[in-house]
Parts: structure tokens; sequence; C-alpha cells
């Protein structure tokens, strides 16, 4: 790395083309000028200016360093525009969520981002660990976590709990439901749904349950958005968060089987600690808040 001071007063010369004029500018005296010029030859290897009397032109090594410099300027001044102007409506802003929670977010996300044609919102649904390295990594802003990290570099606000919740199609919400029953009914499988099994469905049905790697399966899914179609046509039974479930672009085709024992899941929002959230991260953590007050 050249020293930017150095970089800055060769920069500096060039554009004036004269050594007391550059020092003038810069509030140095001519010898100060020649010293930085000579120290950053020394740094590059090779002569920067080709003297001729009074004047100078500069050298094949000297055009390649000046176009150096003038980078470097406009790389400050747009960083310094960028930190000067914090616009809540243009840059990027990178959250993660789950899937499910992410499918009722996004839909609170969308007016804000097209009354905003220079805001770029990415919106991954990601696995808890891979969220929380995101959040370490800083490659995301913004995360919604099960649970509090309890991370010496990250801080986390409680901001709502969710149930997981049994999904049957609509006209089987008044039906008594033993496992036997669920079981024949067949379970529409997707990657959280055996973890919720075995929370959910142990809970209730403990001498029943033989475990998620038993369930008789009708089915698969590893969409989030297509999870409940099946349930929706009658086919099975699922387990989602609620969100998921109020999600689901035909909710009224599904309902919620209350289980004798029923089972929340919290919601933590979670970003760097110390971090100074930019106006467009704060407006998405207000969203966030928002989505999650949402659900019942």
């Amino acid at each position: 790395m050249l020293y930017a001071t150095w970089l800055e007063t060769f920069t500096t010369l060039c554009e004036t083309g004269h050594f007391t004029r550059a020092a003038a500018r810069l509030n140095m005296t001519q010898p100060g000028v020649s010293q930085h010029l000579r120290k950053l030859e020394q740094q590059v290897g090779q002569a920067l200016i080709s003297r001729q009397g009074k004047s100078f032109t500069l050298t094949p090594a000297g055009e390649a360093v000046f176009a150096l410099g003038l980078s470097r300027r406009a790389e400050e001044k747009r960083l310094r525009d960028d930190i000067e102007t914090d616009d809540r409506d243009a840059g990027p802003v990178h959250i993660a969520c789950s899937g499910s929670f992410a499918m009722l977010l996004y839909p609170a996300l969308l007016p804000w981002m097209r009354a905003a044609p220079d805001l770029s919102v990415h919106l991954k649904a990601a696995p808890q660990a891979e969220i929380l390295a995101g959040l370490l990594e800083g490659r995301f802003d913004l995360g919604v976590l099960g649970a509090d990290p309890c991370h010496m570099r990250l801080e986390a606000i409680h901001i709502g709990r969710e149930e997981l919740c049994l999904v049957l199609p609509a006209d089987a919400a008044d039906t008594p439901m033993s496992f036997a029953d669920l079981d024949a009914r067949g379970f529409i499988a997707h990657p959280d749904g055996y973890g919720y099994a075995d929370d959910l469905l142990r809970l209730n049905f403990p001498d029943d349950y033989p475990g998620a790697d038993r369930l008789r399966l009708r089915g698969s899914v590893n969409q989030i958005g297509q999870i409940p179609a099946p349930v929706a046509k009658g086919v099975g039974y699922t387990l989602l968060p609620r969100s998921g479930v109020e999600a689901f672009v035909n909710e009224a085709s599904l309902s919620v089987f209350q289980l004798p024992k029923r089972r929340w899941h919290d919601l933590w929002l979670v970003m760097r600690r110390g971090r100074c959230l930019s106006a467009r991260a704060r407006h998405a953590r207000d969203i966030i808040e928002e989505a999650a007050g949402q659900l019942r």
C-alpha cells in the first residue's frame, strides 16, 4: 500500500504542475513537497517525474501513480458521501430468518421496496445455524432466530413468539384426534418437520408417538410455500410455525388443531453488538417487529 499522505502530495503536484503552488495548496513548504516526492519514488522504486528546469513531466510510472491518486480521492469522496448521507430508501439491506417467517415478512417489505427504487432488500430463508454464522461474519444486517444466541458479539431483542401448529384441512378442525387418527392421515414432511414432530407430537402423545423416523408419510416438500398445499386439498397433515400457516395463500382451507399441550417458539431479532445500524436497517427492524406482532 502506498503511503496515503505522500500519494496525496504527489497527486496535488501533478494537478498544479508546480512545486510552489502544490506547497501553497497543501499548506506545506516546497522542500516538504520535494521530500514527499522522494519518499514516494523510493517506495515505488522508480522515478515519477522528469525535471525540465523549473517544470517537469510525468514518467510512465508517474502517470500510473497519478491515476491511482485520483482514483483514491474518488473512492474516499464516495465513502464520505455514503457516511454523511444515510438514506433510509437507498442502498442494500440483508435479512435472514426461517422460511416460515420469511413468508410472513416479505409481503410486509414489498410496499417499502415499491416506494424506494434505490433500495435493495435481500431476504434469505435459512437454517438457524446459517443465520447465526452470517450475522457473526457480517453477511446479514439483521437476523431472526428462535432463541437468544447469548453470544458476546451479538445482541438480541425478544420480539414475540409463535405457536408450533398441527395443520389439518379446514373441515377437520373439530374432529377428535388420537395419534392413530393422525398417523392414518399421513405426514407431509419437510426439512424442519421431523424436529417439529419430536417437539409437539411427543409432548401430546407420549405413550403412542414412535419418533419422527417412524411416522407414516404421505409426501414431502422442501419449498416452504408449498408445504400446506396438499393438506389444503385434504391430503395428510403437517406441522408448521404459525407464520407459515398465516402466510399460506389459501389459509382458509386449513385449520390449526388445538392439542391439549401447546408449544411456542420465541422470536429474537439479532444484530452485531455495537454496530451502528443504517437508516434502512433500522426501518427494516421496525418492519420485522411489526410482522412479529401480527402473530397470534
